[in-house]
């Protein structure tokens, strides 16, 4: 919570959806402080929501991409933040957070999780995604090898880690049952995004190909949605390179939209 008096209806807040961490070594207080630290700076209320089986957050970590779990803890993180009241008075009733200037802010997984909360849920005014996986299922079981060793998750239980082949065996195949893929895809239901995107990705990511952030700012503009998108030449998925600019111009995103 920043320090400061909010405007009458609270501050504006930021929902933070982190990437892939495996859940042994994620721990609440460490990686991306930087990132938190640019928006608590800025005027911000910002939850970063410990996903299931992750931190001290009960529950086992199923991934991101097999199961609706993360994205179900996601979008309960938001109506808890819709209620959060002074917690320097605990007499006081009065909210902290201005429920219609809520934000999402997501990386890798984080962005993928960040998409299909703003199809599903019209509280989050804007979102931004760095490094998403924002493809849709198809693109992600024929067009998503990473280029580096870690591509199979070490630390997700074995059901997690076979999603594809688990999808597949009790659905069929993207062409044999193209109507069920489509179905779990926040690609096909772009035209009920809930705000304005704003699309960052490293031009050598090895991670998550930057022809996904691309073809989602494509059918975004096609959708009649508001979006922009920041390509970084010779970057990488963290955009370390180019980190204060991406940094800056998330939150200028914001500010445009939030403030």
């Amino acid at each position: 919570i920043p320090n400061g008096t909010p405007t009458e209806n609270g501050w504006p807040a930021i929902i933070f959806n982190h990437g892939y961490i495996p859940p042994s070594q994620y721990r609440t207080t460490e990686r991306y402080i930087a990132y938190t630290d640019g928006f608590s700076r800025n005027g911000y209320v910002l939850l970063r929501p410990d996903f299931r089986g992750h931190g001290n957050s009960e529950g086992q970590a199923t991934g991101g991409y097999g199961s609706n779990s993360y994205t179900i803890d996601v979008l309960n993180a938001v109506s808890s933040l819709k209620k959060l009241k002074d917690t320097l008075n605990v007499n006081s009733q009065k909210l902290i957070v201005d429920a219609n200037r809520i934000g999402m802010w997501g990386h890798s997984m984080g962005g993928f999780i960040t998409l299909r909360s703003m199809v599903v849920n019209k509280d989050i005014k804007a979102g931004v995604i760095w490094g998403g996986v924002v493809a849709s299922y198809t693109d992600l079981l024929r067009n998503w090898r990473r280029s580096t060793s870690t591509f199979t998750p070490p630390a997700l239980p074995s059901g997690a880690r076979r999603w594809r082949q688990t999808l597949i065996e009790q659905y069929g195949e993207p062409e044999e049952n193209p109507e069920f893929w489509n179905s779990i895809s926040a690609n096909y239901y772009l035209s009920d995004i809930s705000g304005p995107i704003q699309l960052h990705h490293g031009e050598l990511d090895g991670s998550v190909p930057v022809e996904f952030s691309k073809k989602l700012y494509t059918d975004l503009k096609s959708a009649g949605k508001e979006v922009e998108l920041f390509t970084y030449t010779g970057d990488d998925h963290d955009i370390t390179s180019n980190f204060g600019i991406a940094m800056q111009r998330s939150i200028d995103f914001f500010d445009k939209h939030l403030k």
